[in-house]
């Protein structure tokens, strides 16, 4: 709701109008700067964004990443600088967007949902937003989560040919981390469900049977992130863009793979719990379908007994029994006989 009434604000302005739309989850933006080529890193936190400025346009790979988007005049000089158009910058603040990739010639604009689990162990979709240039790399995220520390420690410890290639590797390098970060969900997904199957095993109780509708409410969020992501990276894969080398394209295949089997894994996973409802429900209705056996069978050894009692009970002056000095005993005996006998028949049968 909070999302709507913000964008409501956007009703008649000029497109481009910066307006964050969505949670504040960083406190103060931060800018952090990492700086590097095959020989040397230079890494450290901006105090202002007058101090990218230097760094658009040398010789070594800038990436500029920048925590929290609700500073919209900060972005808007970040992006001027860097000549990105301004319905750019306004997607970037828009938290709302569908994963896409945009081409816009001297750059590329990609945005993509990055997903982890929070303190409550909640499934938190991050919107991240990525501008690949010539010789630099911007990364705009909201400030909750990050899967870019493998990537930053890669580059200080200068592991693999991160270092040795352009700006292009580092995209795909973040675009792999915020894929890979997929699978940890996943596997934390698959690990709560198995519990919950176990469970189902031995015992159907309406708190499970909640659980199974948390996981389907998440599994459905999961899927309304990963479809989108797959279509981005085959569209990033297959871009014409100059920007991205013969090279970086072999190993964004790899990503597409890795995409298409998150996507994959969620089918699995929505399988697995379409499963588990419908053996939920089988349970439920084998117990019920006890319950009445039982019900049944009790009704049935107690409607001749009913009958006799009835009868027995009219109270006439013509009924001879009413005068047998053993007559109430003698019918306690038979209803006694008639119970038993019955009983006798339902476990030959074994009904019950």
């Amino acid at each position: 709701m909070t999302g709507t009434q913000k964008r409501s604000l956007k009703a008649g302005l000029e497109p481009g109008t910066l307006i964050h739309i969505g949670e504040r989850r960083a406190e103060k933006t931060r800018l952090r700067l990492i700086d590097y080529n095959q020989n040397q890193l230079f890494e450290r936190e901006l105090e202002s964004v007058e101090e990218a400025f230097p760094f658009r346009d040398t010789a070594s790979v800038t990436w500029i990443n920048i925590d929290g988007l609700h500073d919209t005049s900060l972005i808007n000089q970040l992006g001027g600088h860097f000549g990105l158009h301004p319905l750019v910058l306004e997607d970037i603040v828009n938290t709302e967007q569908r994963p896409k990739i945009e081409d816009f010639e001297s750059y590329l604009f990609i945005v993509l949902k990055m997903l982890y689990r929070d303190e409550d162990g909640e499934i938190v979709a991050e919107q991240v937003s990525l501008v690949l240039g010539r010789n630099y790399v911007l990364s705009f995220q909201e400030g909750g989560g990050d899967a870019f520390n493998p990537v930053r420690e890669r580059l200080r410890q200068n592991k693999g040919t991160l270092r040795k290639q352009g700006a292009d590797a580092l995209l795909y390098a973040l675009v792999d981390a915020i894929v890979d970060n997929y699978f940890g969900v996943l596997e934390n997904f698959g690990e709560v469900s198995e519990r919950i199957e176990e469970n189902l095993i031995e015992e159907q109780t309406s708190e499970l049977l909640g659980a199974i509708k948390r996981l389907k409410s998440e599994l459905l969020f999961l899927r309304r992130s990963a479809w989108p992501l797959r279509e981005m990276v085959s569209g990033l894969q297959h871009s014409e863009s100059g920007l991205i080398s013969p090279n970086t394209r072999l190993y964004l295949r790899d990503v597409h793979d890795h995409a298409v089997q998150v996507m994959d894994s969620v089918e699995n996973q929505r399988e697995v719990l379409s499963d588990m409802v419908d053996i939920y429900l089988s349970n439920a209705s084998n117990r019920m379908n006890a319950v009445m056996k039982v019900l049944t069978i009790i009704s049935t050894i107690f409607i001749p007994l009913t009958f006799i009692a009835e009868i027995y009970g009219m109270n006439f002056d013509n009924m001879p029994e009413l005068r047998w000095r053993w007559g109430y005993f003698g019918i306690l005996g038979v209803m006694a006989f008639l119970g038993l006998a019955m009983v006798a028949y339902f476990k030959r049968k074994k009904w019950f």
